[in-house]
């Protein structure tokens, strides 16, 4: 390629990738006729009108074919390699891969994640790229997150649509017609009756209780009797191999025979290949369902008339005895469970290790510095604000998710649903916020910082002995800009929006067509958190992209975990590390501090060492 000589030497080296294109046409005298006919000239593909874009700032190189242009520009300019390339938008991936095997929907999520020069590849090469992008970064890479995603190609429930009182019920999707149904009138009422009296502020009268579930519990339940419901209806002969139990046929009256319980611990046991404590805590639901004076069962004996016969299960002289002393046969049943929840914690194996994903962090010296280095990752691959002012609005929302969750400590809960006043609003008052469950950031004028206030009634602990009844609040330190950060994002969160009805929440999502609500939900908040750690948290060696080598996928509570060992192995203290996380030192020695003799064993040596030190 004919490289013409340069008319001034450079004076300036622009950072927008269609600046700096300009200014070394210029200084080369190039017209975009010329530069698109010394490019053709080296057998690559370009229209004339495509430079003229990308010289304008109206399009950008984003395919392999455009790269290899690029590459030709820049030794066109004798310019060093990448120097064009480098000033193109780090947030922008490369389209146009095709990998052999793989759905369209499924390129799309593997686009992220391929390095630039993939097509150039080997077909073996790029077959093991895919393998590893999809085993390590998408599907998880445990043996949990294995078996979860084989067991969700075949998913089964009964899914209990609407709401109790205030209560949201989990359903918000459609039906699918292969793995979840909607529940027959009766099983629906039977559910809607035990909501009323696990959630309503007053039981009706006659009625007594132990506990009161909050919208997150009864959400669980629902769910968790919704899968039992469903493992009983699904056919035998399904790839599930679920009871076969016609679904007019499912009452909560069922529940009542101890029969019907081991056929459901032994079924999750045979799908699983073991035993974990869901099925013993299933077990101590139907113990509490059945408990003497409190339970809902064992205060509804009307629900006997609604029993059948059914074969493997329960027959026409069980029901007989049944129906004659419907308190006896909840006794049964409540000595039966707990026996059987005693058998399985004492042979069930954890199956899901929340440390699992986080090895690399937990096992540095200092994890929430080596839990920074995502946020880090974040600004440094930000995109344009002026270009992309919904992308960069997306990017400080991720990187605020992770510095406030780094900061406060909370469960996901109170992070999502935090409310936000903006500087000079007047705050919500602590009686309102304990109304509605609910924290909030707003702006301190005493502190002259922003301050997260939380009433202790809007945490799943409240009553513990963290709290003494008394509301959380911190005033966030303006560390690594912070306080720019949070400004920012409040000056851009109406592009979030996109004209919707704002919920009032801090953190909102990108409002599309098809969205109902501005607000998070439970898992679409989780995805979020997850989506932010699998572009930015987990290092790919193929692209180079990420922050921490080893790191899997995980949710927004693994930070309570880093914070816990953080603290941990800094002071040795479970007292101190159940400070960062709003609890007690109980809970953070059986949950979350990962404190391996190693680690107590260097913090000792810290102190010991000192004697030689100072001598």
């Amino acid at each position: 390629m004919e490289r013409p000589a340069p008319l001034w030497d450079r004076l300036e080296a622009p950072a927008v990738f269609a600046e700096a294109l300009d200014a070394e046409m210029n200084r080369h005298g190039d017209s975009a006729w010329a530069l698109h006919r010394a490019i053709a000239a080296k057998e690559a593909v370009v229209d004339l009108t495509t430079i003229r874009a990308w010289r304008r700032g109206t399009k950008v190189p984003a395919t392999p074919a455009s790269f290899r242009v690029i590459s030709l520009i820049e030794q066109r300019y004798c310019l060093p390699e990448g120097w064009l390339r480098s000033r193109l938008d780090p947030s922008r991936v490369v389209s146009g891969h095709r990998p052999r095997g793989v759905s369209a929907a499924e390129r799309q999520r593997l686009a992220w994640h391929l390095p630039d020069d993939f097509g150039t590849r080997s077909l073996s090469e790029q077959d093991q790229i895919v393998a590893w992008v999809q085993s390590s970064i998408l599907s998880g890479g445990t043996a949990f997150h294995r078996y979860h995603a084989e067991v969700s190609k075949h998913r089964f429930s009964i899914r209990f649509e609407g709401s109790v009182g205030s209560v949201p019920l989990r359903s918000g999707k459609k039906l699918s017609a292969r793995s979840e149904f909607a529940p027959p009138s009766r099983l629906a009422q039977e559910m809607a009756n035990l909501l009323r009296f696990k959630t309503q502020t007053l039981t009706d009268i006659g009625f007594q209780r132990s506990g009161v579930w909050n919208a997150e519990t009864a959400s669980q339940k629902i769910e968790h009797l919704g899968l039992m419901f469903g493992a009983l209806a699904m056919p035998a002969e399904s790839v599930s191999k679920g009871f076969g139990l016609p679904r007019e046929k499912l009452t909560f009256a069922l529940l009542v025979s101890p029969a019907v319980w081991d056929w459901y611990v032994q079924w999750r046991e045979a799908r699983r290949g073991f035993y974990t404590g869901w099925e013993a805590e299933m077990l101590l639901l139907a113990a509490a369902l059945a408990r003497s004076g409190t339970g809902w069962l064992r205060q509804n004996p009307r629900l006997a008339s609604e029993l059948e016969p059914v074969d493997g299960l329960i027959t026409e002289d069980e029901i007989r005895k049944i129906v004659a002393d419907w308190d006896a046969a909840c006794e049964r049943l409540n000595r039966h469970v707990l026996a059987r929840a005693r058998e399985i914690q004492r042979v069930a194996r954890v199956h899901r290790d929340p440390f699992e994903p986080l090895l690399p962090i937990l096992e540095a010296p200092r994890p929430v510095a080596e839990y920074l280095k995502i946020t880090e990752e974040i600004l440094r691959r930000m995109p344009n604000a002026e270009r992309y002012p919904k992308l960069a609005a997306e990017s400080v929302r991720s990187f605020l998710m992770l510095r406030f969750g780094l900061h406060l400590g909370l469960r996901q809960k109170n992070l999502r649903q935090l409310l936000f006043r903006a500087k000079g609003d007047p705050a919500t008052s602590e009686r309102e916020l304990e109304r509605i469950k609910a924290g909030e950031l707003r702006w301190s004028e005493r502190d002259n910082g922003w301050e997260v206030f939380i009433p202790c009634a809007a945490f799943k602990n409240a009553n513990s002995a963290y709290f003494s009844r008394r509301p959380f609040r911190l005033v966030l330190p303006d560390l690594g800009d912070l306080y720019r950060w949070i400004d920012d994002y409040i000056a851009n969160r109406p592009l979030l929006l996109a004209g919707a009805a704002d919920p009032g929440v801090f953190f909102v999502k990108t409002v599309k067509r098809t969205s109902h609500d501005a607000a998070y939900s439970q898992q679409g908040f989780y995805e979020a958190w997850r989506l932010t750690i699998q572009r930015y948290g987990i290092y790919n060696p193929w692209t180079g992209r990420g922050a921490i080598p080893g790191l899997l996928p995980h949710g927004p509570h693994s930070v309570r975990d880093v914070l816990a060992t953080h603290i941990l192995k800094q002071t040795g203290s479970y007292e101190q590390a159940s400070y960062a996380i709003q609890d007690t030192p109980a809970t953070v020695a059986a949950h979350y501090g990962r404190f391996l003799p190693q680690d107590k064993a260097a913090l000792a040596a810290q102190i010991l060492n000192q004697v030689w030190e100072n001598n």
